[in-house]
C-alpha cells in the first residue's frame, strides 16, 4: 500500500513514519512518498527516517519528490500536512493580530482566518488534483485549520477526505487516566463540536458515565491539564470538559495579554527552533534523529505555555508529551484499508449529526470507521451556549470559504468581523490590510 505525505519535509513526519514502522499487520504501508516544495527540508527529514528504519528490515520504502502530480499518482492514501507560508507566515499572522489587540493563534480567531485564507486555495487545488490523478485514494487531512480545510476539500472529494486532530484523543486519554480507567480504548468519549472547538460531555465505561464523578471531585479536576487550565469552578458550571483551545475563548483577555507580553510568539519560537533543526539535520556528522528528538521534546514541553502560565496550570505531564495524531492517522488508515472497525473522533461532513448545522458542514465527532469510510455517530444536542459558539464559528468558516472562492476583499473583512474574538469592523478592515501586506499569498483578495 502506498502512502503519499504532502508537506513531507514537515517536522512531524517522523512521528507518522515511526507509527508505520510499528505496524506489522497485513495490508500495511510498504511505500511512502514524501512531497514538499522544499528539497532541503526533504533531505533533512529523509535522514531522520533512514535512522529510524536502520534496524527494521522490512521498513516502508521512502522516496522523495518536489513534484505534486508525481507524488499523487498511484497513491492509496494521501496525508495532507502542508503549511502555506511556512512558519514565517504563522509568525506574521500572530504579529498582525496582536498589533490590533486580538488573538493571532494559528487556528483560532484572526490568525486562524488569515491562515485559512492562505491555505484554502492551495488545498482546493490539491483536492482537484487528487480527484483527477488518484480518484480512489483517501485523503487524511491534518492541515490547519483542520475543519475548515477539510470542508473546502470535501467540496471536491466528498467523504473521501477526512480530517484528523490529536486534541480530542489527548483530552479523552487524560480524563480516562485520572478516573482510573485501565483501558482508555474501551471508553466511549462523547465529544462534540468543531475542530479545536469541542466538549467532552460524557465518558462511558461499560455503559456507565464516569464524567459526573470527575466533575464532582475538585481534587481530581486539579490533577490533569484541562482541569488546571480552566479551573474546577468553570468546569463544574459547564458540566463538561472543553477542548484546550476553548481557553482562547473563555479566557481571551488574559491570553491576549500574555501573548503580547511574551518575548516571542509561538510561531516565531517554532520558526527559529525548526530553522536550527533543519540546519543541524543536514550535517553528516550529526545524528539527524537525535537532533529531531531533542527538538521535539522542547516543542512539546512548551506547547500552550502562555495559556498554562496565565491559568497557573504548571508544566505538562510527561504522559502528554508523546504526541498522538500519528496514531489516529494510522488507526484510520488501517480501519479503511483492512475493514478493521474502529471508533475515532474525526472531522467529517455533518449529515444529520448536529441539527443546528447543515449536512455539508464539517464537524468533529465520534465516527464509526470501516472500509466504506467514516460515518458520524448520532449525538445529543449541544447546550445553547455551545450551539451558539459552534454556529458563530461555522458561519465565519463559510465566509472564509466564500472569500477564497470569490477573491472578495469585502467577504474577507466580513469573516474577520463576524468572529467572536474580533470586536470591531474597523479592526477587521485593518486586519485584512495588515495580512494582505504581509502575505503575497493573499494578493488574490481585491
Amino acid at each position: 500500500m502506498r502512502l503519499t505525505i504532502l508537506g513531507g519535509g514537515g517536522f512531524r513526519v517522523p512521528l507518522v513514519y515511526g507509527a508505520l514502522l510499528g505496524d506489522r499487520g497485513a495490508g500495511r504501508v510498504t511505500d511512502v512518498v514524501l512531497q514538499d516544495p522544499d528539497a532541503a527540508r526533504l533531505r533533512a527529514v529523509s535522514r531522520v527516517l533512514a535512522e529510524q528504519a536502520a534496524d527494521v528490515p522490512d521498513a516502508p520504502r521512502v522516496t522523495v519528490t518536489t513534484d505534486l502530480d508525481d507524488a499523487l499518482r498511484g497513491a492509496d492514501f494521501v496525508f495532507s500536512a502542508i503549511r502555506v507560508g511556512g512558519l514565517q507566515g504563522r509568525a506574521d499572522d500572530e504579529r498582525v493580530a496582536l498589533a490590533e489587540g486580538v488573538l493571532g493563534q494559528e487556528t483560532v480567531g484572526a490568525g486562524g482566518i488569515a491562515y485559512g485564507l492562505r491555505t484554502v486555495p492551495v488545498a482546493v487545488d490539491i483536492a482537484r488534483r487528487v480527484a483527477r490523478l488518484a480518484p480512489d485514494a483517501w485523503v487524511i487531512n491534518f492541515t490547519n485549520p483542520a475543519g475548515l480545510v477539510t470542508e473546502a476539500m470535501s467540496q471536491h472529494l466528498g467523504d473521501r477526505v477526512i480530517g484528523i486532530c490529536d486534541s480530542p484523543v489527548g483530552l479523552g486519554r487524560r480524563i480516562a487516566r485520572v478516573l482510573g480507567v485501565r483501558d482508555p480504548a474501551a471508553a466511549w468519549i462523547d465529544y462534540v463540536g468543531l475542530n479545536h472547538l469541542g466538549w467532552v460531555r460524557a465518558l462511558r465505561v461499560g455503559g456507565r458515565d464516569e464524567l459526573p464523578r470527575l466533575l464532582a471531585d475538585r481534587e481530581l479536576l486539579g490533577s490533569f491539564e484541562e482541569g488546571r487550565l480552566f479551573g474546577a469552578d468553570w468546569l463544574q458550571s459547564l458540566g463538561a470538559v472543553p477542548n484546550e483551545y476553548l481557553h482562547y475563548y473563555y479566557f481571551n483577555r488574559e491570553t491576549v495579554r500574555a501573548y503580547r507580553e511574551a518575548d516571542r510568539t509561538r510561531g516565531a519560537f517554532l520558526r527559529d527552533q525548526q530553522a536550527a533543526f533543519y540546519a543541524e539535520a543536514t550535517d553528516p556528522a550529526v545524528s539527524a534523529r537525535a537532533a529531531w528528538e531533542r527538538t521535539r521534546a522542547e516543542r512539546e514541553a512548551t506547547y500552550m505555555s502562555e495559556n498554562r502560565e496565565t491559568a497557573g496550570a504548571g508544566e505538562r505531564e510527561a504522559e502528554d508529551l508523546a504526541g498522538g495524531y500519528e496514531n489516529v492517522a494510522l488507526a484510520l488508515m488501517r480501519a479503511i484499508a483492512r475493514d478493521e472497525r474502529a471508533t475515532l473522533i474525526l472531522n467529517v461532513r455533518n449529515r444529520a449529526t448536529l441539527a443546528a448545522l447543515d449536512r455539508d458542514a464539517v464537524v468533529e465527532v465520534p465516527c464509526l470507521v470501516g472500509a466504506s469510510g467514516a460515518h458520524p455517530v448520532a449525538v445529543d444536542p449541544l447546550p445553547g451556549h455551545a450551539t451558539g459558539l459552534v454556529c458563530a464559528v461555522k458561519a465565519v468558516e463559510r465566509e472564509v470559504l466564500a472569500a477564497a472562492a470569490s477573491g472578495s476583499r469585502a467577504t474577507a473583512v466580513k469573516a474577520f468581523a463576524l468572529h467572536p474574538l474580533v470586536d470591531s469592523v474597523h479592526v477587521a478592515r485593518r486586519l485584512v490590510d495588515g495580512y494582505t501586506a504581509a502575505h503575497p499569498g493573499l494578493a488574490y483578495l481585491r
